[in-house]
């Protein structure tokens, strides 16, 4: 979609916006016509005349609107259930893998190294290509585009077949879940247990089969390789200096590589790494400077807590449980914290309803949504945070949150005063 003009395409996409809607508004007026809206009793569609103008303004603000995602955004944004499964074909034959870099393939070509007829080939590459993943330079033949190219990197791969193989299916059995199991917050009565026809969590089902288990674990990874995952949040922007000499137990810690972060900048922390055993990364494996000051500890996550802590940090943990759990796994630290402890929690923080931007809110609660199918769990919003520490236990007294800007996940601390 390169301009052949100096002019910027975002530009060029601007001014097409601006000429239409001025038409658009010349054509409304003309006719006496009420403008768009989406006030429940406004017309259903625009006068036939319009519908030039119209064409022109969808085209351009789409294009406008994907120019500027990058590309594990555009592929999320189009979730429809065909869009599903163009993009599960795509990743199931590995398709992306299959055009060169810099260069194009034919449809017959791909359809040799895959069980696709040149046809189904044909067909899935073009509606993929509605969604700007894979471009048609000529007739026959296709390329990439950044999000196709992006599809090609085998994390990013398993990211979108677990998106498509895991979360979609779960999604088409929620509401009868939610007939199965009203009010449910078990983690084996979801969508995605109706979806396997198990009586088994997700946590079980993943557990118990290692090729998916690994996928699942190759997408996780996919987020935490963008930037608005980066450590640097959680070192930068809470007072972990203030904590002075401390014990900090990172609780659902995996592999350690936050605690690696924290031990590496602030040399006034001691830290645990909790998980399940099979999660656990390997103290041998650690800096040599770092050795001594991280140390790893199977533990489960509702299990009271053992170590004595200054604070217990949680990571993007609570909200793959619902209220039940989560709840839980906040009682089982008051064993451990000492007067004054701290519970720092960074985690998702849905937006406020109408509180902008409003982009976001799109894929806030479509995120949302997906818990509930895969785990039912939720996002929580700040009052949402606040009530869980209360009802978890009194003494837990809300301190601040911080929303670093450009970070995925929000800071809340509260300081046990039991």
């Amino acid at each position: 979609m390169a301009s052949n003009t100096s002019t910027p395409r975002i530009a060029e996409l601007a001014k097409t916006i601006g000429d239409s809607v001025a038409k658009l508004q010349e054509v409304l007026k003309a006719q006496n016509a009420p403008f768009p809206s989406f006030d429940e009793n406004a017309p259903a569609s625009l006068p036939l005349e319009a519908s030039e103008a119209r064409d022109a303004v969808l085209d351009a603000t789409t294009e406008l609107h994907d120019l500027l995602l990058d590309p594990m955004v555009l592929i999320h944004t189009h979730g429809g259930h065909n869009n599903s499964l163009c993009q599960q074909a795509i990743v199931r034959f590995d398709i992306a893998s299959k055009v060169p870099a810099g260069g194009e393939v034919s449809f017959a070509e791909i359809a040799k190294q895959t069980p696709l007829t040149e046809q189904m080939v044909a067909r899935l590459l073009r509606h993929a290509m509605t969604m700007r993943i894979f471009r048609e330079p000529r007739l026959g033949y296709v390329a990439h585009t950044k999000a196709s190219k992006t599809l090609a990197d085998p994390i990013l791969r398993d990211w979108l077949r677990v998106g498509t193989e895991e979360m979609w299916p779960a999604a088409t059995k929620v509401v009868e879940a939610l007939e199965k199991y009203p009010g449910s917050q078990e983690p084996n009565e979801t969508g995605f247990c109706v979806a396997n026809n198990t009586t088994d969590s997700i946590y079980a089902v993943l557990g118990g089969n290692p090729e998916r288990a690994q996928r699942f674990g190759c997408a996780m990874m996919a987020y935490g390789m963008k930037p608005e995952h980066s450590p640097s949040f959680i070192t930068n922007h809470y007072d972990w200096a203030a904590l002075g000499k401390a014990k900090v137990v990172h609780a659902g810690g995996n592999q350690g590589h936050f605690a690696i972060a924290l031990a590496s900048k602030f040399s006034n922390l001691d830290l645990v790494v909790q998980d399940m055993a099979q999660m656990l990364g390997n103290e041998a494996a650690l800096p040599e400077e770092l050795k001594g000051r991280i140390t790893f500890e199977a533990h489960e996550l509702f299990a009271p807590q053992t170590v004595k802590a200054d604070a217990v940090y949680f990571r993007w943990t609570l909200r793959n449980w619902a209220d039940k759990y989560a709840l839980m796994a906040l009682k089982a630290q008051v064993p451990g914290l000492k007067a004054g402890g701290k519970i720092i929690i960074e985690d998702v923080i849905l937006p406020e309803p109408g509180k902008p931007p409003f982009w976001k809110h799109k894929g806030a609660r479509a995120n949302d949504l997906s818990l509930a199918a895969s785990f039912n769990s939720r996002d929580r919003t700040v009052a949402d945070w606040k009530a869980l520490l209360h009802e978890a236990d009194p003494a837990f007294v809300f301190k601040g949150v911080t929303e670093p800007k450009g970070a995925a996940l929000g800071i809340l601390e509260f300081v046990y005063q039991g």
